[in-house]
């Protein structure tokens, strides 16, 4: 099996899991800083996908950073379908967590026209930001 940039076990692949990592950390803190992230089911789905994208993406770190200390391939395509399914997963949930997270912004800010919740809208507001969702002015 040829080595892609970004394949298990290669620097690439444990760069992009770090990433993947810490960006997922990060969508959990903006969202868990709020004090009211959980009277909105979307919001907790968003932080629950976060959680799992964060775990998944940290062991496949370590696993890449042992198999470069280690100057392991990982090109077995047992190995490699395990990698693929889980991304997959991954990507599914974190796909629907935030289109149904950016459906309640949206909802919220151009349907209702308002936000009771002060301040917390603020944060709320950046997923209209992030996904480039034109806002009615």
């Amino acid at each position: 099996m040829r080595a892609f940039p970004g394949s298990p076990g290669t620097l690439t692949s444990l760069f992009l899991r770090i990433v993947q990592c810490v960006f997922a950390a990060g969508s959990i803190a903006s969202m868990a800083t709020t004090t009211s992230f959980f009277n909105f089911t979307a919001f907790c789905y968003l932080i629950a996908s976060m959680g799992l994208q964060v775990v998944w993406s940290f062991a496949l770190a370590l696993l890449d950073g042992i198999a470069l200390v280690k100057k392991k391939v990982l090109h077995n395509p047992i190995l490699v379908s395990l990698f693929v399914v889980g991304d997959w997963v991954t990507a599914t949930l974190s796909l629907a967590a935030a289109s149904s997270s950016a459906g309640i912004a949206v909802l919220y800010f151009n349907d209702l026209g308002n936000c009771k919740f002060g301040e917390e809208c603020q944060k709320y507001q950046l997923l209209l930001v992030f996904f480039h969702i034109p806002r009615n002015r």
